[in-house]
């Protein structure tokens, strides 16, 4: 019984994330992120560029620029600029992390990540659990909320 509220609990934090996803002006990605400790919403974020650049994520190639930041970094720098610890939290991401969010992850002290959407590069999940972060891939389709 718990494992389902459990469950539940993640499937309402990955909606979210999927929400605040779409505030994103990344065109051809649109990445959420929430960082949850004790049930409370502590940080969230989602990709896009620095504060005081402008809002566009691609160049006239479609390529995404060099600076663009990705959701789980801007999450865990917006929870460093706060009164608030990541130590011991879940990350909640629509798309699995990359190897560059997951060295923030693992030094943000986070313990467990759950995503949405696999990546097709693996090398930050295969990190993540080599430092011992449970990770959880949990499918979502909308649907089903």
């Amino acid at each position: 019984m718990k494992e389902d509220k459990n469950l539940k609990f993640d499937r309402s934090y990955l909606e979210m994330a999927l929400v605040w996803a779409k505030n994103s002006y990344c065109k051809r990605r649109q990445v959420g992120a929430l960082i949850v400790k004790d049930r409370m919403i502590i940080s969230d974020g989602y990709n896009g560029t620095p504060s005081g650049f402008e809002n566009v994520c691609e160049d006239e190639d479609y390529l995404t620029k060099p600076y663009v930041l990705h959701a789980e970094a801007n999450a865990i720098t917006k929870v460093a600029k706060s009164n608030n610890s990541s130590e011991g939290a879940t990350l909640y991401v629509t798309d699995s992390p990359c190897m560059e969010c997951s060295k923030l992850i693992i030094q943000s002290g986070i313990k467990r990540v759950v995503y949405a959407r696999e990546y097709r590069v693996k090398d930050g999940i295969d990190l993540l659990r080599r430092a011992g972060v449970q990770v959880e891939h949990q499918p979502f389709d909308a649907k089903e909320s």
